[in-house]
């Protein structure tokens, strides 16, 4: 299955699938407005304004499933991304990242090996994947790699389209 099949809900309601996307770098994260790690938002706009220009999207699937850290409704969470991060990147609606619920795009997603040789589970809020233009996962990122870090910049430059 590609990526670009799933359907997805935006955090306005939008039904839609991530086939809008193709021919883009991505960068897909489980993302939270009440964690130590929220403060990644800010990372993750400068980010995004630094690499979209390039051909880079971020796509922020808000989670819950984290000692309930994203307890708030799509328009909380929209407001609260907006207003204290100013981020401009899509936005989806709540969606279950690991368990029986698992959201079909997770299901994916967590097939890929982090830099430590391990896949299956999402670990904790912010946890990052780097997909190709073609829709192909090529790296993932636990939580605490930051936005901003070489690594992940080195993943994004490689999948930028030319």
């Amino acid at each position: 299955m590609s990526i670009y099949d799933i359907d997805v809900r935006t955090i306005d309601g939008e039904d839609k699938t991530l086939a809008e996307f193709k021919g883009k770098a991505l960068v897909i994260v489980n993302v939270a407005s009440k964690c130590g790690f929220t403060p990644q938002y800010k990372g993750l706009q400068e980010l995004y304004e630094e690499y979209a220009p390039r051909g880079l999207e971020i796509l922020g699937f808000p989670c819950n499933q984290f000692a309930g850290q994203e307890p708030g409704t799509e328009d909380e969470i929209a407001s609260f991304c907006s207003t204290t991060y100013g981020v401009s990147f899509p936005m989806f609606s709540k969606i279950d990242v690991n368990g029986e619920d698992r959201h079909p795009l997770y299901t994916e997603l967590t097939k890929v090996e982090d830099t430590g040789g391990h896949a299956g589970d999402v670990g904790w809020n912010f946890e990052k994947f780097v997909v190709s233009p073609e829709g192909d996962v090529v790296a993932r990122f636990r939580t605490p790699v930051a936005p901003d870090a070489a690594e992940l910049k080195a993943a994004i430059d490689q999948q930028l389209p030319s």
